[in-house]
């Protein structure tokens, strides 16, 4: 099974949540990935990555731009994002493979650590959910 977990462009809310996948999965069968809808090209925030060691998830990397081969191979597509519309991937055999994860972008209120730090634990909760559900 594959699983390609969404956001924006790859550079936090997707990475982490392929990064703790990876981490707490122990299925071999299920590969994860991750990958953004517009093409990253951005450096990854200090403050993004400090947060996420804190949690004890390495986001670190180059992010990934999705392409229709990336899609196809797909079993499930996880939009990790409330600003990514579903409408994007309501073309071509990935249609119905898609859930959405209404994820806030870490660009509001509360202070930066904070604010990374719930953005960072409402994953952790979905991805643990989502892991149970595949067992």
């Amino acid at each position: 099974m594959n699983i390609l977990f969404v956001c924006k462009y790859n550079r936090f809310r997707s990475r982490v949540a392929e990064a703790y996948f990876k981490k707490i999965n122990k299925d071999e069968s299920i590969n994860a990935s991750s990958g953004g809808i517009i093409k990253g090209f951005l450096p990854l925030d200090k403050d993004e990555v400090r947060v996420a060691k804190n949690f004890g998830i390495s986001i670190l990397g180059k992010p990934r731009a999705l392409s229709v081969e990336l899609l196809k191979s797909q079993d499930k597509i996880i939009v990790v994002a409330n600003d990514v519309p579903k409408k994007v991937f309501s073309y071509g055999a990935y249609k119905n493979k898609v859930e959405i994860w209404k994820i806030p972008d870490a660009n509001e209120g509360k202070t930066q650590d904070k604010r990374l730090s719930e953005i960072i634990e409402k994953i952790i909760k979905k991805v643990d959910n989502l892991n149970k559900e595949l067992k």
